[in-house]
């Protein structure tokens, strides 16, 4: 495993493990439980970044009582270990997983189509609140470049995972990808603003007939949105700056997957959105 994990670090790439705060794990390979501290110390030696704890095949106890162990273990080691906490938001983890891990599963496992991402952000977005620097909501690993979407979609995969500040964790095999895979998953602008230091996860400000907006705060006073068309025709979607919560001034909007400005605005913003496809764009003061 050692030689595993110096392998990817040689490629630039992080090495991630999986484990359970169980007996086992979902597919019953020997989990974690009870052995936290000597499993710690095994990814130590290993030279492991990341950890996602699931949560299969326990003893019963609540997950607030098992997932501090494995914490207090990775804080005893001499390495510094991503710890994301994987118990499917049965026990509402947005409330206390902060105290515990890096970041936390809201819901159950994303699938690679438009409706069940869709139904995940969704859920995600419910516990906005509890998130911020140290803590992250985390709605599942990515799905862009598998196939299930079309790049469109994937987009707007991309852009929510991004504007909601989640852990982006590419789940397809990155030695096959396609040139529009590779696009989304580098774009740097978009990256940024999942990475912007203000650490404000971004919600869905506005909905009606499924025209939606998503956003919220970045330093520097800028602010980020998504115009989302949920529907199967095209829609103009509009975004009055005050209503959703814009100082009144003069703002430079810019389109982050075109990677250019689309001009100066005022009070509000609007563009007829294709269907199952979103318009990200970061609004700067002038």
């Amino acid at each position: 495993m050692k030689i595993l994990a110096d392998y990817a670090h040689e490629k630039g790439l992080k090495f991630g493990l999986y484990s359970d705060a169980g007996y086992s794990t979902c597919c019953n390979l020997p989990g974690s439980l009870g052995y936290e501290e000597i499993d710690a110390k095994t990814y130590e030696e290993w030279g492991i970044d990341y950890l996602k704890y699931d949560n299969c095949n326990t003893d019963g106890s609540p997950p607030e009582e098992r997932y501090p162990v494995m914490r207090d273990a990775l804080l005893k080691i001499n390495r510094t270990i991503y710890y994301s906490m994987c118990e499917w938001g049965i026990n509402a983890p947005a409330k206390w997983g902060k105290e515990v891990a890096n970041s936390w599963r809201n819901t159950g496992d994303i699938e690679d189509n438009w409706k069940s991402m869709l139904t995940i952000i969704d859920a995600n977005d419910v516990w906005a609140d509890y998130a911020g620097p140290g803590g992250w909501n985390d709605p599942d690993m990515l799905e862009v470049g598998n196939g299930g979407m079309t790049f469109e979609e994937y987009k707007v995969h991309f852009g929510l995972w991004s504007l909601s500040k989640a852990p982006l964790l590419i789940g397809c095999d990155i030695t096959n990808m396609s040139k529009e895979t590779l696009e989304i998953l580098t774009n740097e602008e978009v990256i940024a603003i999942n990475q912007d230091s203000l650490g404000v996860q971004g919600k869905k400000l506005e909905s009606k007939d499924g025209k939606e907006i998503w956003g919220g705060p970045l330093s520097g006073d800028a602010f980020v949105i998504m115009l989302l068309n949920r529907g199967e025709s095209p829609a103009e979607i509009e975004a009055n700056f005050s209503k959703i919560g814009i100082e009144k001034g003069e703002y430079i909007v810019r389109d982050l997957w075109a990677k250019k400005d689309l001009g100066s605005f005022s009070e509000s913003f609007k563009e007829t959105v294709d269907p199952h496809s979103g318009i990200l764009v970061k609004i700067s003061p002038k």
